[in-house]
């Protein structure tokens, strides 16, 4: 039986036409992106597999011309694999993997979540540059900083554990930050631990920093901002937002800089 195809979805997006209005293909984002793979699900359509590709390439473009990076900064100097279509879990719409560096993302309902799931991907990334000694495999940078293990002296080190200490710490360095406590509550009313888990608060506040910005792309990140859940208070307060976007969009602009001068 078959069953006639969803209209495609459409996400709003300011940015600059990176494709002149010309399709591309999952090819191409390894190509210019340098992505270590790209696997599309057997079930998606080449019409939906266009459609992804396009919005894919928008997305990520945007991302490095927020974060001023150069484009092997989105696939983590070429360590990030993609899926799209590929397993998951009902209600999953997006999620990383850091068991072989996949980000995954839902062939119908993983619009928005690019930004959150690409910080995973970074967090685990940065993890292993970040600190002095051992950083076990598959841990997050995030949750290793609140172990208080050493970290490495470098410019680019300092200002992430700016931001951590900000995202995690209050103002007095007395007790744990407002919106920590408030993901707490979230997850002590839930009966759960989510909310509050380092790497969880770290993308989320990644996805508002990124949505605070001019330049808008709602298949990178949507929902931070006038969602049940923002109302909610799972995304940091505006006054935080532009203390982290201030250290982290740092943090990508300086080594963006660094890497120029390489």
């Amino acid at each position: 039986m078959q069953h006639a195809s969803r209209p495609p979805r459409q996400y709003y997006r300011n940015g600059p036409p990176h494709r002149s209005g010309a399709d591309v293909s999952f090819a191409d984002l390894v190509t210019i992106f340098g992505f270590n793979s790209i696997h599309i699900g057997r079930w998606v359509t080449a019409a939906e597999q266009q459609q992804a590709a396009n919005l894919f390439f928008d997305a990520f473009a945007d991302l490095q011309q927020l974060l001023q990076v150069p484009a092997e900064v989105i696939s983590l100097r070429g360590t990030l694999a993609l899926t799209f279509g590929i397993g998951g879990q009902p209600g999953v719409c997006a999620f990383y993997q850091p068991k072989g560096r996949i980000l995954a993302l839902a062939k119908n309902a993983g619009g928005g979540s690019l930004a959150h799931e690409w910080m995973h991907a970074f967090d685990h990334y940065i993890a292993q540059k970040m600190f002095q000694g051992e950083v076990k495999t598959g841990q997050f940078a995030s949750r290793t900083w609140l172990t208080q293990q050493p970290i490495k002296a470098h410019p680019l080190n300092a200002l992430l554990d700016q931001a951590f200490t900000k995202l995690f710490v209050s103002d007095d360095g007395c007790d744990v930050s407002d919106f920590f406590q408030h993901c707490r509550s979230l997850d002590q009313a839930a009966a759960r631990l989510y909310f509050s888990l380092p790497e969880e608060m770290t993308a989320r506040a990644f996805e508002k920093v990124l949505q605070s910005q001019s330049l808008k792309n709602s298949f990178l990140v949507a929902g931070t901002q006038q969602s049940a859940a923002a109302r909610a208070g799972i995304y940091p307060d505006q006054p935080l937002t532009t203390q982290l976007g201030q250290l982290w969009l740092g943090y990508f602009r300086l080594l963006g800089q660094q890497l120029q001068t390489v």
